[in-house]
């Protein structure tokens, strides 16, 4: 009897235990490995956000996200280093020349709208807002431009104190060629980070800061200064969810982007990784960007389906 009861005993801790299997299964849907991926610091909220999400429900498949700029991101990328990358301007023909040299395939896929948002100290009461002319004026290359009073009569005869990314970013890319011109100039003597708390810190910490990032960077850190008011030529424009995706605030909107290595695509935890994103696109909202309409995520999930296993 003593050993008919033993055998009970076990069959019962048995059947628990693959119970228990069954249901971890269930959980991490199988999944396990590493989506490795680097890039923009401006498309980095909205990664994070869906890598956590997506961590919740497959708790054996390891997202890392690193924060490089878009071009170091590219530079990773374009070796075949990384799964996915965070892009905030499109690939350009150099690192396209480079995937192709080394036998990459990619698919570029939309993922969100920014407003690149011009910022001040919060203790700023001058600047009302700027003029594209006089943002370029500003940030051009060999600007002479280095005290507030040289932008407008009766502003503060003191020192512009300069904040930006740096030249591996694509808000950097972007800004210059919206503003300037040209893709890459400026000019070279601010304090630049590929880190935009760092500039946050920057501007928050200094009343004659000016400086620029992406519109959730300003979002987050509202309370610790101003955004400025664009004027394209139709009034100045604040950056909104709505005039961001009116494209009223103009030329500073922006798509933002991530670009799959269509190799990795073909291992289940980056396809389904991918496949995740696309399906959770509020999770941008939710981090102050603003979604796109609901056909590109359906033409992007239409993209990545091909490459399902």
């Amino acid at each position: 009897m003593k050993k008919l009861a033993l055998f009970f005993i076990m069959a019962t801790l048995i059947l628990v235990l693959t119970a228990c299997g069954n249901q971890e299964d269930s959980v991490d849907g199988g999944l396990s490995g590493i989506v490795k991926i680097d890039g923009s610091s401006t498309v980095f909220p909205i990664t994070e956000a869906v890598a956590e999400e997506f961590q919740i429900a497959n708790n054996k498949v390891q997202v890392t996200v690193g924060v490089s700029g878009t071009g170091g991101g590219f530079k990773k990328f374009t070796i075949g280093e990384t799964d996915i990358n965070d892009a905030s301007r499109p690939i350009k023909d150099s690192e396209i020349a480079k995937t192709k040299e080394n036998n990459i395939n990619y698919l570029e896929l939309p993922v969100a709208y920014d407003g690149l948002s011009v910022v001040v100290n919060k203790e700023n009461d001058w600047v009302d807002y700027l003029t594209i002319d006089e943002l370029k004026k500003i940030w051009e290359p060999n600007s002479q431009i280095t005290k507030w009073s040289q932008v407008r009569p009766g502003w503060p005869d003191e020192e512009i104190k300069l904040y930006g990314p740096g030249t591996d970013s694509g808000t950097f890319d972007y800004f210059t060629e919206e503003i300037i011109g040209e893709s890459g100039a400026s000019r070279s003597d601010y304090t630049a980070s590929e880190d935009d708390n760092v500039l946050v810190k920057g501007i928050e910490g200094d009343k004659y800061s000016l400086g620029y990032f992406g519109f959730a960077y300003y979002v987050e850190n509202k309370e610790r200064m101003k955004v400025v008011p664009i004027d394209a030529g139709n009034g100045p424009i604040v950056p909104t969810l709505k005039t961001i995706n009116d494209g009223s605030y103009s030329p500073l909107s922006r798509p933002l982007f991530i670009y799959v290595n269509t190799e990795s695509l073909k291992r289940p935890e980056v396809y389904e990784f991918v496949k995740f994103y696309m399906e959770n696109a509020q999770l941008a909202e939710e981090v102050g960007y603003v979604r796109l309409p609901q056909n590109q995520y359906d033409e992007n999930l239409q993209a990545i389906a091909a490459y399902q296993q």
